[in-house]
């Protein structure tokens, strides 16, 4: 079984369009994710991601209620 997990954009790497990355908080756990697929993908937002590849934009709402789901912690809110 494979699983897309939600997390939260904490900054751009390298914003190229085939090889644009960002380093991603899952609950806590930072790693580095290709963001090619959601090119619109800001500081702040919520990806979905699989297999080190964001699939998609969620909205924050959507992501929230997943994470409580998984019983994951969804990740502080950036510093303003």
């Amino acid at each position: 079984m494979c699983l897309a997990v939600p997390g939260r954009v904490i900054a751009i790497l390298d914003d190229a369009p085939l090889t644009r990355r960002a380093e991603v908080d899952f609950g806590g756990v930072r790693t580095t994710i290709n963001l090619a697929f959601v090119p619109e993908a800001a500081v702040g937002d919520y990806v979905l991601a699989h297999v080190g590849v964001a699939i998609a934009r969620l909205d924050p709402d959507v992501a929230r209620r997943t994470l409580a789901e998984l019983g994951a912690p969804a990740p502080p809110e950036p510093a303003a």
